[in-house]
């Protein structure tokens, strides 16, 4: 029998315990935390692991705001995948079931494989040998799902009770939610239970089948969203009324909890959700005094701490176990037995631009860098891919001053162009019709000096636009 999965990949999460690393503007699966030899970041990783598998259609689901990021990041690591852009977070259940619709509209039942664009798996021999038990009872219609053999007490994530044997895996007793850590330890004791990793294999007739059952208004609001499906360049854009009518609700909840069908393969492969910064500690390299250190980083005597730097020098002297996050705005120090709490600060940054955006902005053509602010002015570093370029644009309250630090721009203003190379400048005042483009293979970076009453991004009139947005 050929083995023949969908992979459905959902990179909607916003991974608030890793602030300041994961903020709602650049979430930690479009980030390179992991260590990889490819340098990929979690998304890409995703991808790269189902290698060697034979693959029918792929779908990515992401957040619309992260339809540019998305795109970018599947066109750098050759990632064939339809991307379907969600108006909103509405857990895994509506993602999961649109999937599936989409799917058994082509015909095409082969088992899904459901899994999430920010877990880590460091052995993917054995993650891709459990895929193929899984994809056995998938195909005689069961609903399964992989089981992580517990490596110690956790008490930061759901449980999976095994019942009777079935096959190479075994029939579901119960999911059970994430316990105090006696109960953990209880677990761990016992020996049958296994971590709830979120991945599932399940055939898109078959899901369809116990929606129906278990979650059929769900099901049907589904339906309606598929229905109004719009196409956007190359994306394909979920209306947000009918979205919106979805439950908000995961796939375990809907499904999983009630379904006769439940079955769990177990599996070994060093896997991890990376849900908080001891988490990413453990999933990457170590030196000799068990130091994960990024950045300029100078560590003396200190040991097991993870400390990444990102604009400037990071020093740490006699600490133990800590984790010290420095951001371009902001800067965390916490142990790391205490990662969890992170989740308790975010309560306080409520309000904060710092919560959920970060001082570095992509775009679908590049990134810029707002690195000074005042009174009627403001200096952003922007940075233009190669290839790419801005609206046709322009502004109502502020002038422009571009210095080109590198690379060549091609600059149209007021129907002329100019060709602009490093040291370069070009003045463009309150009202004038003006683009900027990077035409050559190398990066382009200017230093852009605004002035004027009013500098939100909103003073923006779009006249012509590459990226659909006017």
């Amino acid at each position: 029998m050929d083995i023949c999965f969908n992979p459905v990949v959902m990179a909607g999460g916003i991974g608030s315990r890793l602030w300041p690393l994961s903020r709602a503007s650049f979430p930690k699966q479009y980030q390179k935390l992991v260590d990889n030899e490819h340098g990929y970041t979690m998304l890409q990783q995703t991808f790269a692991r189902l290698t060697g598998l034979e693959l029918g259609l792929s779908q990515l689901i992401c957040n619309q705001d992260h339809r540019f990021l998305a795109a970018e990041q599947c066109r750098g690591a050759n990632i064939d995948t339809e991307i379907i852009l969600e108006p909103k977070g509405r857990n895994t259940a509506p993602a999961v079931i649109l999937a599936a619709l989409r799917l058994f509209e082509m015909g095409a039942d082969d088992p899904m494989l459901v899994l999430s664009a920010d877990h880590a798996i460091a052995d993917e021999v054995s993650f891709r040998s459990a895929l193929t038990s899984a994809h056995a009872l998938a195909v005689l219609g069961n609903l399964v799902t992989l089981g992580i053999r517990p490596s110690f007490a956790c008490t930061g994530y759901g449980y999976i009770a095994c019942g009777n044997p079935l096959g190479t895996g075994f029939e579901v007793d119960e999911f059970v939610e994430k316990p105090d850590e006696s109960t953990a330890q209880d677990y761990l004791t016992q020996g049958n239970y296994l971590w709830n990793s979120g991945m599932f294999i399940v055939r898109p007739s078959t899901l369809l089948k116990e929606a129906a059952i278990h979650c059929g208004e769900l099901l049907n609001s589904c339906r309606l969203t598929l229905k109004a499906v719009s196409k956007d360049l190359d994306f394909v854009r979920l209306p947000e009324f009918e979205f919106s009518q979805c439950d908000d609700i995961s796939l375990d909840y809907a499904v999983m909890e009630h379904t006769k069908k439940a079955a769990v393969i177990p599996v070994d492969c060093c896997w991890s959700d990376v849900g908080d910064l001891q988490g990413l500690w453990k999933m990457n390299k170590h030196d000799v005094n068990g130091n994960m250190l990024q950045g300029d980083v100078l560590a003396l005597e200190s040991h097991n701490c993870l400390v990444k730097a990102d604009s400037r020098l990071v020093a740490v002297l006699g600490v133990e176990g800590l984790a010290v996050i420095e951001t371009k705005d902001s800067v965390l120090v916490v142990p790391l037995d205490k990662a969890q709490k992170v989740k308790d600060m975010i309560r306080l940054l409520k309000g904060r631009g710092e919560l959920d955006h970060q001082r570095e902005v992509y775009r679908p053509w590049g990134s810029y860098d707002s690195i000074d602010l005042g009174l009627n002015y403001q200096v952003k570093r922007i940075s233009v891919n190669p290839g790419a370029r801005l609206s046709l644009q322009r502004h109502k309250h502020r002038a422009e001053h571009w210095v080109v630090v590198s690379g060549l721009a091609t600059v149209h203003l007021d129907g002329n162009e100019h060709i602009l190379e490093a040291n370069d400048s070009i003045y463009i005042k309150v009202g004038a019709i003006h683009s900027l483009a990077n035409n050559t293979d190398d990066a382009l970076h200017l230093i852009e000096v605004q002035s004027g009453s009013y500098l939100g991004e909103d003073d923006i009139e779009r006249l012509e636009d590459a990226y659909g947005r006017c």
